[in-house]
């Protein structure tokens, strides 16, 4: 069954018109199901198998009846927001992973269709294809789901941004589905969250300052460069120590390593966007909004 399954293209603003419809973007992991003769088999975006990861979501899918292949994302929602959290999922995921992370349940959000029975049904319109599913689905449970498809897409996005979502998927009603990027039918656009981090050193290259080191609750949050000015370089030049026991973080991270650091005394607060947490709790893309200097 292999196949590149269809991936939403980035966008700045939402499409409109009456041939796009609207939905939620689910921060998880990219899951494909196939079901025939009441066994589910679980592939990742790359088609690598995943039931040993998602056990629960492969139960759950191998009572489904008949011949199925679906598409949509595995989630695990944050307790404290109820919002989707990839950083839990993915300590979820790992190796060694606490009693308490392990129990977080694991969601499937189903958001297309791809087979029922002989039919192959990737050459029918998204909406026919949404359709279907909903019959499908109507009398599934947890942790099986289905997500939700809007008409009025900028109402949604400020639902999305009023709520903290990751962002919305556009997708037109009239598209078949197509393997991979090659289309401007799928669109993607992504809230950027900001967040209020601590500016705790320097980073110096070349004689010149090059970024900054960011710190959020103690912890190392990762550099940011993007947004940092000529003038703003010129107020950090006369700051800080290269003294590494002045270093606020329990572990010397390892992405300093290397570096000219000067540590600062006392931190400077900073507003900073960027896309998604890393693994390692570090922010990707930071970009400086505001510096308190």
């Amino acid at each position: 069954m292999p196949f590149v399954p269809m991936s939403p293209i980035a966008a700045d603003s939402l499409p409109e018109g009456t041939d796009w419809g609207y939905q939620l973007k689910w921060d998880g992991y990219r899951l494909i199901v196939s079901i025939e003769d009441g066994e589910a088999k679980l592939f990742s975006k790359k088609m690598l198998p995943q039931n040993g990861k998602y056990p629960e979501i492969a139960r759950a899918c191998s009572n489904l009846k008949g011949t199925l292949v679906l598409d949509g994302e595995a989630v695990v929602l944050d307790p404290d927001t109820g919002r989707p959290s990839f950083q839990l999922l993915q300590q979820r995921n790992k190796p060694g992973a606490s009693a308490s992370t392990r129990q977080l349940h694991v969601q499937y959000i189903v958001f297309d269709v791809l087979r029922i029975g002989d039919e192959d049904l990737r050459g029918l319109p998204f909406a026919e294809r949404d359709r279907r599913l909903r019959e499908l689905a109507a009398n599934w449970e947890a942790p099986l789901h289905t997500t939700d498809l809007f008409a009025n897409g900028p109402l949604l996005w400020e639902w999305v941004v009023r709520n903290g979502w990751e962002g919305v998927v556009c997708k037109k009603l009239s598209s078949r589905y197509r393997e991979g990027k090659e289309h401007r039918d799928w669109l993607k656009c992504k809230r950027k969250p900001e967040y209020d981090v601590e500016i705790v050193g320097v980073l110096w290259k070349e004689g010149r300052v090059s970024s900054m080191v960011m710190g959020e609750n103690g912890a190392y949050f990762g550099r940011v460069s993007s947004g940092l000015n000529g003038a703003l370089k010129e107020k950090l030049r006369v700051l800080g120590n290269p003294d590494r026991s002045l270093c606020p973080f329990a572990d010397y991270p390892e992405a300093l390593k290397g570096f000219e650091v000067r540590w600062l005394q006392e931190p400077i607060g900073a507003r900073v966007t960027g896309s998604e947490r890393t693994e390692d709790g570090v922010l990707r893309h930071p970009k400086l909004l505001m510096l308190d200097l």
